[in-house]
């Protein structure tokens, strides 16, 4: 068996992983990366890119069917070709992810090894039968992989997830989403749109990870308008008859028994820390699957190892994977001495049509105080020019002022998102906020009025 030693080891060749290869290397520590699979992120091969390709082609078909109320008639069927619209989804997805694979091939190729990494010890890894690397500090950095509902087990290979749907050579004709969390309702949306039969269900009341419950209903009804959305659905079995997938619900009391090309379960995604031997280490286990490690510095307790990027299921976010990259090296470069670097102000982004989007402190975790300010895009201007006007923003600010964070469903929420993420990460005040410039006409006024608002409830305070 080949031996290595090395400074830093680090396991898996993703986002995280790469920026954290890339960290190390600069500060001169020698590094290795390995990876037991192909090459090329999760968001360029599975995740970001290739979903928004579908929902793209789904915008597409979608803005066709509704140019009437603007005078414009499009005469004839719309037909949707799914070999084309799945054949573009696979070349271009490729094409993003060949950048990635020429990228890590630039590596020094002494610094990559293939296989899977298991630890012996804390200090000790075997790659496969092949190597064992002796290294000061290990980052993990092996990403997550979705959960299988066990009710849904016998499907086999009709219970698919994300990853399935972008190998598709055509589309299906029916598929039920489990699940109403990002991936569920942006592909369940996509596919709808796209002719396929979609139903929806959650086990929960659950929407869009919106906590704001008034965010959420106003969520819920725009999307029960185009979706077939069921709540608090519990599944009961299943089974494959006759080449498809058959699935026994219980909806509203009632016992339902629905048949449905594929499953597409998208209930979550849990660490991928299996059959890693960190039993043969120090790690602490909090449950199955899930270790102590400090989300400051990203340290395993008591160990030398870090978790970085969606292992660690903090922030499953690909400019949060970097910045766990950076961070896990710089702390391994440090031996744990340099102060942990400040975080980005927290976002996400959900690309539904409206689009949802969560910045900074949610409403379930406001502090005493806080208020509130809201715009209903119902009736703002711009939103009504181009016939997207519906949604709902809430902002929050505390007892002081100081802008907290935003919960939103509603048209171009992407961009609001950024411009809320920043005035949050330069602790801006609502006073300071609305000091900045709004153009005429554009959507951006509507969050003017959600600011207005909450500046006016808390100067009624």
């Amino acid at each position: 068996m080949k031996e290595i030693q090395c400074d830093i080891a680090v396991i898996g060749a993703g986002t995280a992983g790469m920026t954290a290869y890339r960290t190390a290397k600069r500060a001169g520590k020698r590094t290795l990366m390995i990876e037991s699979g192909p090459y090329g992120t999760m968001c360029a091969r599975v995740g970001c890119m290739p979903s928004k390709l579908l929902i793209a082609a789904a915008d597409a078909a979608h803005h066709a069917r509704h140019t009437a109320p603007f005078g414009v008639h499009v005469d004839g069927n719309i037909r949707i070709e799914g070999k084309e619209v799945m054949d573009r989804v696979r070349r271009e997805r490729d094409r993003f992810v060949q950048f990635v694979v020429d990228d890590v091939e630039g590596f020094d190729a002494e610094d990559k090894v293939r296989g899977h990494a298991r630890f012996v010890s804390e200090h000790v890894l075997e790659v496969d039968d092949h190597t064992r690397i002796t290294a000061g500090h290990v980052i993990i950095a092996t990403g997550s992989t979705p959960v299988r509902p066990k009710e849904l087990e016998p499907l086999g290979a009709l219970l698919i997830n994300n990853e399935d749907v972008f190998d598709w050579t055509d589309l299906p004709e029916s598929v039920l989403v489990v699940g109403t969390g990002v991936i569920g309702l942006e592909l369940g949306q996509a596919l709808a749109r796209l002719g396929v039969k979609v139903s929806i269900i959650n086990r929960s009341q659950s929407l869009a990870g919106l906590s704001d419950p008034e965010v959420r209903e106003a969520g819920r009804a725009i999307f029960n308008q185009e979706l077939n959305i069921r709540a608090d659905v519990t599944v009961l079995g299943s089974e494959v008859v006759n080449g498809k997938a058959r699935v026994r619900l219980q909806v509203d009391g009632k016992e339902l028994v629905e048949d449905y090309d594929y499953v597409l379960g998208a209930a979550g995604r849990r660490p991928q820390l299996d059959n890693l031997g960190l039993d043969n280490t120090p790690a602490q286990w909090v449950s199955k699957g899930r270790v102590v490690y400090d989300p400051a510095s990203l340290q395993l307790k008591g160990t030398s190892i870090y978790l970085a990027g969606d292992v660690n299921q903090r922030a499953p976010i690909l400019h949060e994977a970097a910045d766990d990259g950076r961070l896990a090296a710089l702390q391994a470069v440090s031996n744990g001495q340099d102060e942990p670097m400040a975080r980005r102000a927290r976002m996400a982004v959900m690309f539904t049509d409206p689009q949802v989007a969560v910045v900074g402190t949610p409403f379930k975790s406001l502090p005493e105080g806080a208020v509130t300010g809201s715009v209903n895009f119902g009736n703002q201007g711009r939103a009504r020019v181009m016939l997207v006007n519906r949604g709902l923003l809430h902002v929050y600010a505390d007892k002081e002022g100081k802008f907290l964070g935003a919960e939103m469903v509603g048209p171009q929420a992407e961009h609001i998102a950024h411009l809320l993420a920043w005035s949050l990460q330069m602790g801006l005040t609502l006073d300071q906020m609305l000091a900045m410039p709004f153009y005429h006409p554009v959507l951006e006024e509507g969050l003017r009025t959600a600011l207005r608002g909450a500046q006016a409830a808390l100067r009624g305070k």
